[in-house]
C-alpha cells in the first residue's frame, strides 16, 4: 500500500469541453481512473431547460455519445474506471443511455449511480425547514425548477466499493470525483482529515482539465502546442502525496505557476474551503518542481466538515435577450451608445402603449471601447466596436418585441451599423440560482448499483445501498450563518501572516503593471468573483501586499462592485486570493454582463500600475508601464 500510486486523469472541465482530453488520457496517460467534470451552476440551469423539453434529457449527453461510445472498448481493455457527474439532474437517464451503448458494443459494464442529491421531489419538506438564501437571506421562491445538494466523496467511494467500473453522480462537489477513488483505493476514513484535504486538493487541481497544464495561463506565450494540450494527471499515494503531470508527448506546460494558478481558482477563503467531507486549509500548501512537467503538491491540512450541505436550486425569473452588432467609422463608441439609447427608448414607448412595465434590467457594453474596465479604460478612440445590448423583462412578449427592433437600426438609426450575422436575438428564460444550506441528516444518499449490464448472458442485478454520512458539527465551523452575521474564525490561520512585511518603495521608483510581478486567474461563485494572484518571486510579495489591497482592488472595480472585497494570503505559494462580493450582476445565467463569471477579471487586475524600486527593472528584468498604456 505504501508504494501504491493511483493515477487519475482529469478529462473534462465542463459540459462542452474538447473530446481531445478523455481520448488522450485513455490512450497515452496510463491512468487508473478517468474523471469527467461537467457541472457548473450555469450548466445546471441549462440542464433544467433541457429536461423541460424532454424527460429523457437533463444530463450531459456528450459523455455518452462523444466520450464513452468511441472509447469504451479501450477503457474496458485497460480496466480504467470512470467517475463523472455527467448525470446532472437526470442521472438514471444517463445510466440507461450508457448501458445501451455498452450493449450495442457487446461490452459488459457495471454502472453505479449516486442518488439523493435531487431534493425537488421533497420540496415541501425542504420548505418547512425555512431555508434562506446564503447571501441575501431571502426565503425560498414559490416555484422551483431544480434543487440539488452538493454531495461529497463518500458516496462515490461506496459506489466503487461495489465493483462498479463507471460511477455516475448528479450534483456533487467537483473535487469529490477524485477524492472518492482515493478513499476507495486507500481506505481513507472520514476522520482522516489531512488525507481528505490532500485528496480534495488533488481533485481541485485536475477538475478543470487543461487549466492546470497551461490552459488560460497568464504567460500563455510560453505554452507550446495548445492544439494538443496535455490534460492533467494526479499521481496520488496513500500518505496524501500528489504529483501533477500530463501524458508524454503532449503540448501544454506543468509548472509551479500553472498549478498554483489553478489552486487559487474559485476557492474563496483558502483557510476554510468548505467541502462536504472536509474543511480544507490551503494556506501552507507548497508546490515544488520534480522534473519537467511534474509538480509535487504538499501541505494541505484538514478540519472537520460542517453539518450541512450546500444546495444549488434554480427558479424562473422572467425572460432575456442579448444582441451584438458592429459599428464602424469615426466616433464608433458614441454611435454604439446612441444606438442602444434609441432602441431602449423606442421599445419602452411601445411597452407603455401595450400596458407593459419597464425592463427589469438592461445592460449596455461597448466592446472595443473598454467599457468593462470602467474608469480604468485607456487608449485612443476606436474606429470599430461591438455593441452588446442585453435586456431582461418579466413578459416574454416584451423581450420578443425588443428582439424585433434590432434589425430596423440597419436602415433607420446609426451609420456604419453592421454585423447582424447571428440574426434576430433569441428570447430565452432567465434561470436564477438560489443557494442555501440544509442539514446533512435531511438528505438520504444512496448508491443504485445495477451490477453488470450487457454481459454474455445479459444478466443484471440491482441493489440500493444507503450511504452513511457523518453529521458531527465541529467547533468554530459555522453550520448556518445568517446574512451579515460574522463568522467565528478564531481557530483559523490569520488572513495576513504574523510579521508580514509591507514595502512601499522610496524614490526613485518606476511603475510596472502588476503582471510584471505576478500571475493571476479569476472565476466565479454565484454573484461573487475570485481573483487569485501569485507573486513571481518571494521578493515581490511585500510590494504586492502594500499596493494590491482590498481598498485598491475595490477602487479598481468600483464601476461594477456592489459589495466589499476580502483579501486572503497563502504564504506557502506567495499568493493572495481576493473575493469580490456582488460584482457579477447576479452571476451565471442571471447576469446580462459580457463577463458574467469574472473570467477576465484577473487579466484586468494584472494591468494595475504598481510602483517598484527603480533598480528592480534591471535586477529582475521588469517591463516598465508605458505612459498611457
Amino acid at each position: 500500500m505504501a508504494d501504491k500510486i493511483i493515477r487519475i486523469g482529469g478529462g473534462a472541465a465542463f459540459w462542452g469541453d474538447t473530446e481531445l482530453g478523455p481520448a488522450q488520457l485513455v490512450r497515452k496517460g496510463r491512468i487508473d481512473y478517468l474523471i469527467l467534470d461537467y457541472l457548473a451552476e450555469v450548466t445546471m440551469a441549462l440542464l433544467v431547460r433541457a429536461r423541460a423539453r424532454s424527460p429523457a434529457h437533463g444530463y450531459a449527453r456528450d459523455f455518452v455519445t462523444r466520450v464513452m461510445a468511441p472509447l469504451l472498448p479501450e477503457i474496458a481493455r485497460q480496466g480504467i474506471r470512470v467517475v463523472t457527474n455527467a448525470g446532472g439532474i437526470n442521472p438514471m437517464a444517463c445510466r440507461d443511455a450508457l448501458r445501451n451503448v455498452a450493449r450495442e458494443a457487446g461490452i459488459g459494464l457495471s454502472v453505479a449511480v449516486v442518488v439523493g442529491d435531487d431534493l425537488l421531489p421533497g420540496l415541501e419538506r425542504v420548505r418547512s425547514l425555512n431555508p434562506r438564501e446564503m447571501d441575501t437571506g431571502e426565503p425560498l421562491p414559490a416555484e422551483m425548477t431544480s434543487m440539488n445538494a452538493y454531495l461529497g466523496a463518500r458516496p462515490i467511494a461506496t459506489a466503487l466499493d461495489t465493483g462498479a467500473q463507471v460511477v455516475i453522480t448528479g450534483r456533487c462537489v467537483d473535487s469529490a470525483l477524485t477524492l472518492g477513488p482515493l478513499m476507495h483505493e486507500f481506505g481513507w476514513r472520514d476522520d482522516q482529515l489531512h488525507l481528505l484535504a490532500a485528496g480534495s486538493l488533488a481533485g481541485h487541481l485536475i477538475e478543470c482539465g487543461a487549466q492546470a497544464t497551461g490552459g488560460i495561463f497568464t504567460d500563455w506565450e510560453r505554452v507550446e502546442r495548445y492544439e494538443d494540450i496535455g490534460f492533467p494527471i494526479a499521481e496520488c499515494s496513500a500518505d496524501g502525496g500528489c504529483v501533477i503531470s500530463k501524458p508524454p508527448d503532449t503540448g501544454g506546460l506543468v509548472t509551479e505557476a500553472t498549478v498554483g494558478e489553478q489552486m487559487l481558482y474559485e476557492i474563496g477563503d483558502p483557510r476554510a474551503y468548505l467541502l462536504p467531507d472536509v474543511t480544507c486549509d490551503f494556506t501552507a500548501v507548497n508546490l515544488s518542481r520534480e522534473g519537467r512537467d511534474r509538480v509535487r503538491v504538499t501541505g494541505a491540512r484538514g478540519r472537520p466538515p460542517t453539518g450541512t450541505y450546500k444546495v444549488c436550486a434554480t427558479f424562473g425569473a422572467g425572460w432575456r435577450a442579448t444582441t451584438t452588432v458592429m459599428l464602424g467609422g469615426g466616433r464608433a463608441a458614441r454611435k454604439a451608445r446612441k444606438l442602444a439609447e434609441i432602441i431602449l427608448t423606442r421599445t419602452r414607448s411601445m411597452f407603455r402603449e401595450r400596458g407593459w412595465g419597464d425592463y427589469t434590467e438592461t445592460s449596455v457594453e461597448v466592446i472595443g471601447a473598454e467599457d468593462t474596465y470602467g474608469a480604468q479604460a485607456r487608449g485612443p478612440a476606436p474606429r470599430e466596436v461591438i455593441l452588446k445590448l442585453a435586456v431582461r423583462h418579466p413578459e416574454k412578449e416584451a423581450v420578443a418585441l425588443f428582439s424585433r427592433e434590432i434589425a430596423p437600426g440597419g436602415t433607420g438609426m446609426m451609420p456604419g451599423l453592421t454585423g447582424f450575422f447571428a440574426g434576430r436575438p433569441s428570447v430565452v428564460p432567465v434561470i436564477k440560482i438560489f443557494s442555501f444550506l440544509i442539514p446533512k441528516g435531511e438528505v438520504a444518499v444512496q448508491v443504485a448499483s445495477d451490477g453488470e449490464a450487457g454481459g454474455e448472458e445479459g444478466k443484471e442485478t440491482a441493489a440500493s445501498i444507503p450511504v452513511s454520512i457523518p453529521v458531527s458539527i465541529p467547533v468554530n465551523i459555522p453550520v448556518n450563518i445568517a446574512p451579515g452575521e460574522p463568522l467565528d474564525l478564531t481557530a483559523l490561520p490569520a488572513i495576513t501572516p504574523d510579521g508580514a512585511q509591507i514595502l512601499v518603495p522610496e524614490a526613485p521608483t518606476v511603475t510596472v503593471p502588476l503582471e510584471a510581478l505576478a500571475w493571476g486567474r479569476s472565476g466565479d461563485k454565484g454573484d461573487h468573483a475570485n481573483i487569485g494572484i501569485l507573486a513571481r518571486r518571494a521578493e515581490f510579495v511585500p510590494v504586492i501586499r502594500g499596493a494590491v489591497t482590498e481598498e485598491s482592488v475595490a477602487h479598481y472595480f468600483a464601476h461594477i462592485l456592489r459589495g466589499h472585497v476580502q483579501r486572503y494570503e497563502l504564504p506557502g505559494v506567495d499568493g493572495f486570493n481576493f473575493v469580490l462580493h456582488h460584482v457579477l450582476g447576479g452571476g451565471g445565467t442571471a447576469s446580462l454582463r459580457m463577463d458574467p463569471q469574472g473570467k477576465a477579471f484577473a487579466q484586468m487586475l494584472l494591468d494595475m500600475p504598481v510602483a517598484v524600486p527603480a533598480d528592480w527593472v534591471e535586477r529582475f528584468e521588469l517591463r516598465i508601464m508605458a505612459s498611457g498604456s
